[in-house]
């Protein structure tokens, strides 16, 4: 065999994080030979610097926010966390930033693995390096997102805090300045002020997490505000400097704020600049255009699966497409027909559109699932929200003492089905799934009077919910 016919494949992958390793499982199942290029570590942003890191810093302080709340177990955890410990165990749960184990695993599925910066350099061709890869069915970018930085003049050697940074850290800083108001901006500052750091929280807009219904930031705020963080909303960032190792942050009303260390969570941008889309006709740097079967607008072999389409830019809503691209690649390369005008079908990613959950793990947690009251009504939809104080259910008051939340379901009143769920409160990410199904699932409410939640649970919601939209 020679070098040019081992570097031929049925796929090549663009990036081994969740969804290029998602692609690539669904691809070799179908018995796609299939080759993986990664430039960093395999397992990509959400196994080293994202999901898996942040979690691991939030849930210490999460479980000590809900023993707090406990009679007879406050007392017990009363003193500070102990910081090194927390960041030892998240230091495991990144392998210590080594990718041995998602190595053996895509040699498990019989993937290659080609380390190095892959760059497309024409239809289905990829160089990695001084190899060239060609694929004879379909090359797919899963190349992700970077932290976005604001154009303010010096700030590359202020050093800023990105995502990678904050949940990344050795230390806790003892003044962290955090610049944004969604979800990195909100978990970072709950975890950071409860491993010690004095946070400072600014927020250009309103209220923090503004793509969920309003309640949902101004519950995180207050929450925020009374573990001793300082929220400011309304407040923009107009210069930033370092001096002597402080950062200076001049705010858009000349207010003058010092810090050791700030971080940015003010967005993402794609990382499509540099893997050579002009080779094929794209603009570098782009979010790329894909159809619900993730192949890009203009092409029959090129995909873009997960957070460079920008549809959804969750880890598991990736995950989801790399199932669905898996599929219409596997379907396409077999001359089956695809079902990808369908809706809700094997080649369609309907739920980009319809039911995207996603859980903010601050304190209160906050979790949603489709639309929005606000983003129905702009969508045409006649609704009717139906709000219920998650303190009405036994399971709440079980749960913790003074507990704190709320539920609301967007209805849509022509077809009794929901278009939307958001719970806000302790807990209620484990809610999310349930809402994800009946979102999904098109459930007629008439029909969820049938699913009767267990006694005594915080789902028990549902029930309550179910009642104010009859009673009302």
């Amino acid at each position: 065999m020679t070098e040019t016919e081992t570097n031929t494949y049925d796929v090549v992958v663009l990036g081994a994080g969740p969804v290029g390793e998602n692609v690539a499982d669904r691809t070799r199942a179908a018995g796609l030979t299939t080759a993986v290029v990664e430039s960093e570590l395999v397992g990509g942003e959400c196994s080293y610097w994202a999901c898996m890191p942040s979690k691991a810093l939030l849930r210490p302080v999460i479980a000590r926010a809900d023993a707090r709340r406990l009679p007879g177990l406050r007392q017990a955890v009363q003193g500070p966390l102990d910081t090194a410990e927390i960041l030892a165990r998240r230091n495991w749960f990144t392998g210590d930033w080594t990718d041995d184990g998602q190595v053996d695993w895509l040699k498990s599925i019989g993937a290659d693995l080609h380390r190095g910066h892959g760059r497309l350099t024409g239809p289905r061709t990829v160089t990695v390096g001084d190899k060239t890869l060609t694929a004879r069915h379909a090359v797919v970018v899963a190349t992700g997102t970077r932290a976005a930085l604001p154009d303010l003049p010096g700030l590359a050697e202020v050093r800023p805090w990105t995502s990678r940074e904050a949940t990344s850290a050795q230390s806790a800083p003892g003044r962290l300045v955090v610049v944004g108001g969604g979800v990195v901006a909100t978990e970072m500052a709950t975890a950071w002020q409860a491993l010690g750091s004095q946070v400072t929280l600014l927020v250009r807009g309103k209220g923090l997490l503004d793509r969920m219904e309003p309640f949902a930031g101004e519950l995180v705020a207050e929450a925020l505000t009374e573990a001793g963080a300082d929220v400011r909303t309304g407040t923009s960032v107009a210069s930033v400097t370092r001096s002597d190792g402080a950062v200076v942050v001049v705010t858009d009303t000349g207010e003058r704020i010092e810090a050791d260390e700030i971080l940015f969570a003010v967005g993402r941008a794609p990382r499509t600049d540099d893997i050579g889309l002009e080779s094929v006709g794209l603009a570098p740097g782009s979010w790329l255009t894909v159809d619900d079967s993730l192949r890009v607008t203009g092409t029959d072999w090129l995909y873009g699966v997960g957070d460079v389409n920008h549809r959804a830019l969750l880890t598991h809503q990736g995950k989801y497409q790399a199932r669905v691209a898996g599929a219409a690649i596997a379907a396409r390369a077999a001359g089956t027909p695809l079902t990808e005008t369908d809706p809700w079908s094997a080649h369609a990613a309907t739920a980009d559109h319809e039911s995207v959950p996603q859980v903010v793990f601050t304190d209160p947690e906050a979790a949603a699932v489709g639309l929005s009251l606000a983003e129905a009504e702009a969508a045409g939809h006649r609704v009717r929200a139906v709000d219920v104080d998650m303190s009405s259910v036994a399971g709440a008051g079980l749960y913790a003492e003074g507990y704190k939340g709320r539920a609301r379901m967007v209805v849509d009143l022509e077809r009794e089905i929901l278009r939307g769920v958001t719970f806000v409160g302790p807990g209620v990410g484990e809610l999310i799934h349930s809402a994800t199904v009946a979102v999904a699932g098109e459930v007629p409410l008439a029909r969820l009077w049938h699913a009767v939640p267990s006694y005594p649970t915080l789902s028990e919601v549902w029930l309550r919910l179910l009642e104010a939209y009859r009673d009302n």
